[in-house]
């Protein structure tokens, strides 16, 4: 009885519509403080957190992923609404906020942690993902080296990396600046995201 009073409170206070369920995407975009920071100004994503994921080791750390053994990279899960935003949409901002030609790392950022790739949960996203891949490579002109993968298990990173942009204004924007990311985003992409 009280289950079916919660859910008619969600109802009422959703306008009449039934709640809807939330969607997951988990992108790697090279360093995760800018790939977290692209997607939280996006309408309809829920939260993003940062962290690590297509590696081989369990609970990896920070110092662990950097040191190069665990073969994670350094990635965000986005949680979004599907009503307000698609999956295609999410594409189309991860595609902007990175180089997608560069198969060393991002901007001033070398390793295999960096490298970009799309962590796809099902055959839905791998489809637009490799789709997207395709069209950007046909408008553009680009040989894309960016991963399209299976989602695995995703790590939260720890808490200092979470809302760095947001915690560190200041140190990120002269961080972003000197990797030169916003002058490469405009070259590849024309005007900044």
């Amino acid at each position: 009885m009280r289950l079916f009073l919660i859910l008619i409170l969600a109802v009422a206070e959703s306008g009449g519509k039934p709640p809807q369920s939330k969607a997951k995407a988990v992108f790697a975009g090279g360093c995760f403080w800018s790939a977290e920071s692209a997607f939280e100004k996006v309408r309809g994503v829920v939260s993003v957190t940062s962290g690590y994921t297509g590696g081989t080791t369990r609970n990896p750390t920070y110092a662990s992923v950097s040191s190069g053994g665990t073969r994670h990279r350094e990635a965000v899960e986005v949680i979004y609404d599907p009503a307000l935003i698609s999956y295609a949409q999410l594409l189309n901002v991860f595609w902007r906020n990175i180089d997608p030609t560069n198969g060393a790392g991002q901007f001033c950022d070398y390793g295999d942690q960096y490298r970009t790739a799309i962590f796809v949960h099902d055959d839905a996203q791998r489809q637009l993902a490799l789709a997207s891949k395709q069209s950007i490579e046909r408008t553009k002109g680009f040989r894309i080296v960016t991963d399209v993968l299976p989602a695995g298990a995703f790590y939260r990173a720890e808490e200092y990396h979470q809302d760095y942009a947001k915690k560190n204004p200041v140190r990120y924007k002269f961080y972003r600046f000197n990797c030169g990311r916003d002058a490469k985003l405009n070259e590849l992409w024309g005007s900044t995201p």
